[in-house]
């Protein structure tokens, strides 16, 4: 854009007209099921804290010793002198917890699928992504200077008919493992078998999995038995089920000690601070010890299932903890946001560009420190 301000100002201006201007809002209370948003006390129902570990106890106690203990900021990037004893523990539990040989910190999980995707391919690969991706795995792609052909959502006869029209030396399957606006997963197994078939790097963004879905918590891969074998790179935040902030890639030796030297974005940035790496392996202890937090998170996602099916309204089609309710237009998406946050509950509408042109949409989340009530206040509300 030219250095305009009329041409800004009509930007801004046709986003409001088109009811897609953003605005944050401002919240006065610890990350919890209810909060004080804008000086209102609300319900909340889109978070990610899907386990309701951002403000549980031990997370800020440990939290606490290690800033005590180590200071505020790491200082420094890994590779320099940031790398911390915490650091060193919570990178050696990722990877004992997703059953892997290495795990690798980022700060973000943007940042993680930046370098990941940008150190393994190069001009001349080709990259399969799913047109449902974040839109994180989508600029991954577009910055590697690939090839990159997004596939429709979870075809995998679209990927195997790419993949049989083109001859390929170097590829990458990239997608999300619950996708973040529809809360459906992908079909790890296939995408497995095929990217096995063509010798090509298999990357599972399980942002939305990792802490909520497997037997013992360590997300997709686990729950549809898909191994470091079978998907070579995981890659899972810990802003969200786990509470913190942050994210980590999981994989072998070799493709933890290629990515350290190679990865710009774990090479060039400073390190997360050491008591959000302390507070995290707090945090990951509960998530293994306390699996009726999964539980009852589940329980809230069949009761919320149940109450709306009763009601007759429109879900798409998730089990996860992601739970959209379609409305279409944007405008109507907006309105009825609106009312719900007169009503004191506080649910997103996701809009484009987000989601799809005409698929606007009220993004339903849950938490385990949600109630019962909370839920049937929610349903009596719609």
């Amino acid at each position: 854009m030219q250095n305009n301000p009329k041409l800004i100002k009509a930007f801004l201006k046709e986003k409001q007209q088109l009811h897609l201007y953003r605005k944050a809002h401002i919240s006065q209370s610890p990350q919890q099921a209810h909060m004080q948003i804008n000086g209102k006390s609300m319900l909340t129902f889109c978070s990610n804290d899907y386990l309701g570990l951002a403000n549980h106890p031990e997370v800020l106690k440990a939290f606490k010793q290690a800033a005590d203990k180590y200071g505020v900021g790491s200082g420094s990037a890994h590779l320099i002198n940031g790398h911390s004893i915490e650091h060193q523990k919570l990178e050696e539990e990722l990877a004992e917890f997703t059953g892997r040989d290495r795990a690798l910190l980022f700060s973000t999980g943007y940042m993680a699928n930046l370098g990941v995707v940008n150190a393994l391919m190069e001009r001349g690969d080709m990259i399969f992504a799913d047109r449902l991706n974040h839109a994180s795995l989508i600029d991954a792609g577009l910055l590697s200077k690939a090839k990159m052909k997004r596939y429709a959502h979870n075809d995998v006869d679209a990927l195997q008919k790419f993949y049989n029209k083109n001859n390929i030396e170097n590829s990458m399957i990239l997608s999300d493992g619950v996708f973040s606006m529809d809360g459906d997963i992908a079909p790890v197994q296939q995408l497995s078998e095929i990217a096995k078939q063509q010798k090509a790097w298999l990357m599972i963004d399980d942002a939305h999995g990792f802490g909520t879905l497997g037997t013992t918590g360590a997300g997709l891969l686990e729950q549809e038995n898909v191994d470091q074998h079978d998907a070579p790179i995981l890659m899972a935040t810990l802003g969200k089920a786990i509470g913190t902030a942050g994210a980590f890639i999981a994989g072998s030796h070799e493709l933890i000690e290629y990515l350290i030297q190679t990865a710009r974005t774990y090479t060039y940035t400073t390190a997360m601070p050491p008591a959000i790496a302390a507070a995290t392996r707090a945090s990951l202890k509960i998530v293994q010890n306390e699996s009726e937090r999964r539980e009852k998170l589940n329980q809230h996602i069949q009761q919320f299932k149940k109450g709306a099916r009763e009601l007759g309204i429109e879900l798409m089609p998730s089990d996860t903890a992601i739970q959209p309710i379609m409305v279409g237009s944007t405008e109507k998406a907006i309105k009825i946001s609106k009312q719900l946050q007169k009503d004191g509950i506080l649910v997103t509408a996701i809009r484009p560009p987000t989601v799809p042109e005409g698929t606007a949409r009220l993004r339903v989340t849950f938490s385990a420190e949600h109630t019962a009530e909370d839920i049937a206040i929610l349903l009596r509300a719609l």
